[in-house]
């Protein structure tokens, strides 16, 4: 595995993350589910500098190799609604009546 950290913190696009930890991906999937992966992975990548704020750069790029396997993998068992990763997701839609509130006198 490349253990050099500062190559990784240049990293931007999802195929290059994949390409850094040479992990096999769909283009068409990524395409489709780009922003949610690096959402989920933005979301790990955290949690894991929370819980091991000493391990070292080639443990934390292993860690985070894992962690972009989880977050591809979340939207292939899930979708992007059923996470409501962006706000979008959980906002209520405003000026919307829906079915059950429409009721006869």
């Amino acid at each position: 595995m490349i253990t050099n950290i500062d190559e990784f913190k240049k990293l931007v696009d999802a195929e290059e993350f994949f390409i850094f930890f040479k992990l096999p991906y769909d283009q068409k999937f990524v395409n489709v589910n780009r922003l949610h992966i690096l959402k989920k992975f933005s979301q790990f990548m955290s949690q894991i500098d929370d819980t091991y704020p000493q391990i070292g750069d080639e443990e934390r790029l292993e860690k985070y190799c894992t962690a972009l396997q989880q977050a591809y993998q979340v939207f292939i068992e899930s979708t992007p609604h059923e996470q409501k990763l962006f706000k979008v997701f959980n906002d209520k839609r405003k000026n919307v009546v829906t079915l059950t509130e429409i009721t006869s006198d």
